[in-house]
C-alpha cells in the first residue's frame, strides 16, 4: 500500500508503517497545489523586501539582523550548516524516516513556504530508502529538533551522509545511487525544512505503539500470575470498574477476565481468599491507569503529526505571515514524560507479582522460589535481583524532562522542552520493561507447572508460547540466556499475537 500524505489523519501506526516497515508515501495532489501557492505569496513578499523571521533576517538572538538580497540566498546553506550541531551514534533509521514522514505532512498543509522540491525530494527520499545519518543527541526539543533535523537538511545540498541499502555513504554518494536529484536551498527552505519538532514526535509515536502492545502483554503476565497464585477474580468483573467510570481500568479488567475465562479459577472451582493483596487486586485499576495515559499522549501526538509545527507561518489566503512558537515541543514531552512514568509504574506492579510467586510466605503454597530442590537450588531467586535493578533505572530515569529547561540562545530562547530527553528516556523505561515482563513471564509459566488445575484459555496459550521458548527450571543453570530469551520474545510481540489468535483482541 501507499500513504497519501495531506496534511491531516496521519496516526501512530501510520508512523511505524512507513518508518519501520518501509510502507511508500505520496503527496496528495492538493496538498501539492497548497506548497505552490504559499511559496508564490512568499517569493512575492521577498521581491518587495517585506521584513519575515528566518527568511531575511537572522534567527534566534539574531532576529533583528536583516540580511541583504545576496545574504537571502546563503543564509539557509549556513544556517543548515551552524544548526547540524549533534553529538553521538547515529539514530535509529526508525526514527529519521518517522521524522521525515512529520516533516513532510506540515508541509501539506500550505503555511510553510518552501519549495515544493524540498517536499517531493524528502518523499523520493522515504521511498528510496535514503536515510540521512543523524546524531542522537543535540536537540532541546525547541525552535524544533533543530540539530537532527538539520542533518536531514544536509542531504538536500547533497552533503551530510546517509544509509542506502545497508551502507553509509556521503550523503552526494547516496542520492546519485538512489537517483534522487538534489533539489539544493533557497529562501527560507532550511528553515522550513528543520523548524518543528518531528524527530521527538516521531520518536514518541514509535514509543506509544511499542508501548501499547508491552501493556497489553503486561496484562497477559498479570492473568498467568493471577491463576498461579489462587486470586479471587471478583475485582476483574467489568462493572465494578464501570461504577467508577475509569475506561482504562474497565479495559483491562475485561482483558484479563478475558484471559482466564474457562479456566477453574474463573469458574468458581479454585479455592481463594476473599481479598487479595494491592499488586493482585489492583491491576485493573493501575494498569487501568497506564492505559489512559498512553491514550491521552497518543491524542497529543496525533495532534502535533498533523498540525502545523513551524515559525514563521504563512497563510497565503490572508497574504500575512505570523511569527511564533510552534516548534515548541511541551505539548508532546510533557504527556510523554506521563507514559514513560506509566511504563515504570506498570513494571513495579509486576515485580510484585514475581515477588508474591517466589516468596513460599505469600504464594499460596508454591515452592520458595519456584523450585523443587529449595536449599540446594535457588530456583529464580537472583531473577528478581535483575527485575530489581532494572526497575531502580527505570524510575531513575522516570524524572520529567519536561521541567529541565536550560536557556540558550543568549536567553532568547529562555525555556525550552527537552522533549528529545524525554523520547531517548522513553525508549531506555520501555527496554527495561520488557526485560521485567519477561522474566514475570517466565515465572508465571514455572508456577503454572506446578499447580494442578485448568487455566483459561488465554493464560494456557501464554503459557505455551513461553514453553516453545524456555523450559522448565527442573534444576539450576544460568539464567541469563533466558533472561534474554524472555526479553526478546515480549518485544516480538509473539505472546501477544498468539493469545489474540486464540480468545480474540485485548483491547
Amino acid at each position: 500500500m501507499t500513504l497519501i500524505i495531506k496534511g491531516s489523519g496521519l496516526t501512530v501506526e501510520d508512523v511505524v508503517k512507513v518508518a519501520r516497515q518501509r510502507e511508500k508515501v505520496e503527496l496528495h495532489p492538493e496538498a501539492l497545489e497548497r506548497i505552490k501557492k504559499c511559496r508564490a505569496m512568499l517569493e512575492k513578499k521577498i521581491d518587495a523586501h517585506e521584513i519575515m523571521y528566518g527568511v531575511n533576517t537572522g534567527i534566534g538572538e539574531f532576529s533583528e539582523v536583516v540580511l541583504n538580497d545576496d545574504q537571502v540566498k546563503e543564509f539557509q546553506k549556513y544556517l543548515i550548516y551552524n544548526h547540524a550541531a549533534g553529538m553521538g551514534d547515529a539514530m535509529s533509521e526508525e526514527y529519521v524516516r518517522g521524522a521525515m514522514l512529520g516533516r513532510i505532512n506540515v508541509h501539506a498543509h500550505g503555511n510553510s513556504g518552501i519549495r515544493q522540491e524540498i517536499t517531493l525530494t524528502l518523499v523520493e527520499m522515504l521511498n528510496k530508502g535514503v536515510t540521512p545519518f543523524v546524531c542522537q543527541k543535540g536537540s532541546v526539543g525547541a525552535s524544533g529538533d533543530l540539530a537532527p533535523m538539520s542533518q536531514i537538511a544536509l542531504l538536500l545540498m547533497g552533503e551530510g551522509k546517509a544509509f542506502y541499502k545497508g551502507d553509509l555513504l556521503e550523503g552526494k554518494d547516496a542520492m546519485e545511487k538512489a537517483g534522487i536529484t538534489v533539489p539544493g536551498l533557497m529562501a527560507r527552505d532550511g528553515l522550513g525544512t528543520i523548524n518543528g519538532s518531528n524527530v521527538l514526535t516521531a520518536m514518541s509515536a514509535i514509543f506509544i505503539n511499542d508501548a501499547s502492545n508491552w501493556l497489553k502483554q503486561s496484562e497477559i503476565a498479570a492473568a498467568m500470575s493471577l491463576e498461579a497464585l489462587k486470586a479471587n477474580m471478583g475485582p476483574y468483573t467489568s462493572r465494578l470498574h464501570e461504577v467508577r467510570g475509569f475506561k482504562g481500568a474497565v479495559e483491562s479488567a475485561r482483558a484479563i477476565a478475558k484471559m482466564v475465562s474457562g479456566g477453574d479459577l474463573k469458574e468458581g472451582k479454585v479455592a481463594h481468599k476473599v481479598q487479595d493483596a494491592y499488586s493482585m487486586r489492583s491491576t485493573p485499576q493501575v494498569v487501568g491507569a497506564a492505559r489512559d495515559a498512553l491514550a491521552y499522549a497518543r491524542s497529543q501526538v496525533e495532534i502535533e503529526l498533523n498540525g502545523v509545527g513551524d515559525n514563521p507561518i504563512f497563510f497565503p489566503d490572508e497574504d500575512i505571515a505570523l511569527s511564533g512558537a510552534n516548534f515548541q515541543g511541551t505539548p508532546v514531552s510533557l504527556p510523554m514524560d506521563m507514559a514513560g512514568i506509566a511504563i515504570t509504574m506498570v513494571s513495579v506492579l509486576s515485580e510484585r507479582r514475581l515477588n508474591r510467586l517466589n516468596n513460599p510466605a505469600l504464594s499460596v503454597g508454591l515452592p520458595a522460589f519456584l523450585t523443587k530442590g529449595a536449599g540446594m537450588f535457588s530456583g529464580l531467586m537472583l531473577s528478581q535481583y535483575t527485575a530489581d535493578m532494572q526497575i531502580v533505572e527505570q524510575r531513575i530515569l522516570s524524572a520529567p524532562a519536561s521541567i529541565q529547561s536550560i536557556p540558550a540562545a543568549a536567553d532568547q530562547e529562555d525555556f525550552v522542552s527537552m522533549g528529545m530527553n524525554t523520547a531517548i528516556k522513553n525508549f531506555q523505561i520501555l527496554d527495561n520493561a520488557y526485560g521485567i515482563l519477561g522474566i514475570e513471564f517466565m515465572a508465571a509459566a514455572q508456577a503454572l507447572d506446578f499447580r494442578d488445575y485448568n487455566f483459561g484459555k488465554g493464560t494456557k496459550k501464554a503459557h505455551e508460547v513461553v514453553r516453545k521458548h524456555v523450559e522448565f527450571l527442573e534444576t539450576d543453570r544460568p539464567l541469563y540466556k533466558d533472561h534474554n530469551t524472555m526479553k526478546e520474545l515480549v518485544k516480538s510481540c509473539e505472546i501477544l499475537d498468539e493469545v489474540e489468535k486464540e480468545i480474540g483482541g485485548m483491547g
